[in-house]
């Protein structure tokens, strides 16, 4: 079989049918058939990642599901932003995150600072 590239969900299937025919083989390291599975996977592993991509929530979804995890209020978020003014605008996207926002929320949400970014 020529291998090429998945551009699509019938390439998808194709090279899934291909995998699961050489599995069925068991083949050893090293030879053609254990090549092609391997790089098979990795044409699938790379196609999977770009057609099914999960994207990580955007900052504001990060906090409001952070605080109904933590079952906090808008009142609780008050000590890492500000006022209580503050952090309405910032949860209504009406102002962004300042830098010293995102370090106070990362520390007492434990939010990863990448997600607040």
């Amino acid at each position: 079989m020529i291998i090429k590239p998945i551009r699509n969900e019938k390439d998808y299937n194709e090279a899934l049918d291909r995998v699961d025919y050489l599995m069925d083989l068991n083949p050893e390291l090293g030879t053609k058939e254990s090549d092609e599975l391997e790089v098979l996977a990795l044409l699938i592993e790379k196609y999977e990642e770009k057609a099914w991509a999960i994207a990580e929530p955007d900052p504001i979804e990060a906090i409001k599901i952070r605080m109904e995890e933590m079952q906090l209020k808008q009142k609780d978020l008050v000590p890492y932003i500000g006022n209580k003014s503050k952090v309405s605008e910032i949860l209504n996207r009406k102002v962004g995150l300042s830098l010293n926002m995102i370090y106070n929320l990362s520390k007492g949400l434990h939010l990863p600072l990448e997600v607040l970014i």
